[in-house]
């Protein structure tokens, strides 16, 4: 790679109206940091080119041929399902902000959404390319203004509230809003719970059906946010075909016992406000295939990433008996060549990643969904809320936290392991305890740069 001022952002379009492709192609060519490198008029086009070109951001319209129905949106979803770090940007001529809550609720990390109307008003479409392609969203101007007004028009709310709130309707998660505010998200969080009870009890029938849909936009985000329970992720069709061949039925759930792996940069928000969008769209993306690389080099399956981090799991949906050791291997790996990544990235000026990593063994339910023609593997369970409770725990950097049945599955434990003392973490009434090992004194030298 070459150095900062080089880099640009590949955008591909798809739309099946010329007049509005061309027109967008044109505005992006004006910017000097975008190049589009194709474009598709439906379905097909979409799969074939972005598949293939994996640009850092698709451009697409809702419906497409051949029906005319959610093809630009299905064909976005599997375009992410292949290329985890694409951006994607909706163009809509739905200004109704339900219609927009409804798309962003199934994963806003990543995606944008914009009036078709409005595409060629000052900088809305660069804004919108540049924050997906850091993981982030984007919100039309207008529909942020139609879920905000009804709430805040009769004067109830302070400045600071006023700002808040707008914070909330653009879609940003708690520690978006908190790297913008100069806050913690944990503050953030506790405003924005005093701010939806004030304005529930002040809502007149018009700002109650606002209030509502802004808490739907809400609670999408915080869920992506928090993790859930839920994983999903579309598996390769041998891993398919394996799990039929041992008789797994779609729906039918069954209890694994399993170590999820989960981790996240560290002040990633932070990072992203003084960045350069292309330069840090590639350090994501280079920093994914290294998760991906280390986490199934040692067998797992990486669950789905979520902005800057990641899901995996091992020992599902196959089991495996060491499946404990697997994971503190791969999460040994990854601080190590995250850390020479990091050092690469120091010699061209660019921010480290600091990680953290957690890990947490035990039962999980898991299962098969979907049809014949698409499946996703879903794991729910306490062992999934706890690894992404702990992972906030392994700091500072190069430190990674195992839950105390992690830590009792493996068969040589490192030397390095330190046991914390109890603490109470979110969701949990009693003390968790948890051991801390220093992976780049433990993996030193282990794994080639």
């Amino acid at each position: 790679m070459d150095g900062m001022g080089s880099e640009r952002l590949t955008v591909f379009l798809a739309d099946d109206n010329v007049i509005v492709r061309e027109g967008v192609r044109a505005l992006l060519n004006a910017t000097t940091d975008f190049d589009v490198v194709g474009v598709a008029e439906d379905y097909e086009g979409v799969i074939d080119g972005a598949g293939r070109l994996a640009p850092h951001v698709l451009i697409t319209d809702i419906r497409m041929p051949p029906n005319f129905r959610s093809e630009g949106i299905d064909a976005a979803k599997e375009i992410r399902k292949r290329h985890p770090g694409t951006g994607i940007v909706v163009l809509s001529q739905y200004d109704d902000p339900e219609y927009a809550i409804t798309l962003l609720a199934d994963g806003a990390e990543g995606y944008a959404y914009l009036l078709k109307d409005r595409v060629a008003e000052g900088d809305e479409l660069a804004k919108a390319v540049r924050a997906v392609a850091i993981g982030s969203s984007h919100l039309d101007p207008k529909i942020v203004e139609a879920l905000i007004r009804p709430v805040s028009s009769d004067g109830e709310l302070s400045a600071s509230e006023d700002d808040l709130l707008r914070l909330v309707a653009e879609g940003r998660p708690y520690k978006r809003i908190a790297a913008t505010l100069g806050t913690t998200p944990s503050a953030v969080a506790a405003d924005v719970e005093k701010l939806f009870l004030k304005i529930a009890q002040g809502a007149s029938a018009g700002a109650s059906g606002a209030l509502a849909r802004l808490q739907m936009l809400h609670a999408a985000i915080i869920e992506r946010e928090e993790v859930g329970e839920t994983l999903a992720r579309l598996l390769p069709g041998g891993l398919t075909e394996k799990l039929r061949a041992e008789g797994r039925n779609i729906g039918q759930t069954e209890h694994m016992v399993v170590t999820v792996l989960m981790s996240d940069v560290r002040g990633y928000s932070a990072i992203a406000e003084v960045s350069e969008p292309a330069m840090l769209a590639r350090q994501l993306n280079e920093h994914r295939g290294l998760l991906n690389d280390a986490i199934l080099e040692h067998g797992g399956t990486v669950m789905q990433y979520t902005g800057d981090g990641v899901m995996a799991v091992f020992g599902a949906p196959l089991p495996q008996p060491d499946h404990a050791a697997r994971a503190l291997e791969a999460a040994m790996q990854v601080h190590v060549r995250q850390r020479d990544l990091d050092a690469s990235w120091e010699r061209e000026g660019l921010s480290a990643f600091p990680l953290g990593v957690g890990l947490s063994t035990g039962e999980v339910a898991a299962a098969l969904l979907g049809n014949d023609a698409r499946l996703e593997y879903s794991i729910v369970g306490d062992t999934v809320n706890l690894s992404a409770r702990l992972q906030d725990l392994a700091r500072p950097f190069g430190k990674v936290v195992l839950s105390e049945a992690t830590y009792q599955a493996l068969p040589d434990p490192p030397a390095t392991a330190q046991k914390l003392e109890p603490t109470i973490v979110k969701g949990r009434a009693t003390p968790v305890h948890a051991y801390m090992v220093d992976a780049l004194a433990q993996g030193e030298n282990r794994w080639p740069s």
